[in-house]
């Protein structure tokens, strides 16, 4: 089935299950550390701009929000790591984010969403293993692909892959490299 990713919308922003939307619709979730492109990611993949709000400042997502893309929904999690908010508002997101990924029926797959020119963080092995314990589909997306030549970014997916144990494939929302490929990751798993 194709997914037409033009018919999007935002639905809901959410910090707590009562307010996630009442759909029976399949869902992908977006993991990462903070400002590692994961709204930037949604707007690539929709062909659009200001769908998902994106910030230079980490930390701009600090609920889950939840966006209709035909027939499925993508959700943005807040994102791990050092973000510029208040440690009381950091504290908060934990207990949000678990809450979601721990309880949600419609969570069909998950993306997480990492930095090609970073080696993965401690965060970053410490979300993969709890995403391969799941069993459920999951893919690394390395993004800002655009940052490096062509034989760096082999070589840093290598790594990754390598410290993820997941299949990575290298993103730039600045040029859309790697967009039909993460599409077609996406569709497979909803």
């Amino acid at each position: 089935m194709s997914i037409h990713w033009r018919d999007a919308e935002f639905l809901t922003s959410a910090v707590k299950a009562g307010q996630y939307p009442g759909h029976s619709r399949p869902e992908v979730a977006l993991v990462g550390r903070s400002n590692v492109g994961k709204s930037s990611l949604i707007n690539c993949l929709v062909m659009r701009r200001n769908l998902a709000r994106t910030s230079g400042a980490p930390g701009r997502t600090q609920t889950i929000n939840f966006y209709r893309i035909d027939h499925f929904a993508m959700v943005d999690l807040p994102g791990y790591g050092f973000a510029k908010v208040p440690e009381s508002v950091r504290r908060q997101w934990k207990p949000m984010v678990e809450a979601y990924l721990f309880n949600r029926r419609n969570l069909q797959g998950l993306i997480q969403v990492v930095d090609i020119r970073r080696e993965p963080s401690e965060e970053d092995r410490m979300m993969a293993a709890w995403i391969l314990q799941t069993g459920m589909p999951a893919h690394v997306v390395a993004a800002k692909a655009d940052k490096l030549k062509r034989g760096r970014q082999i070589q840093q997916l290598r790594r990754i892959e390598e410290s993820l144990q997941m299949p990575a494939t290298a993103f730039s929302a600045l040029n859309r490299q790697g967009r039909p490929q993460v599409a077609g990751i996406i569709a497979d798993m909803v």
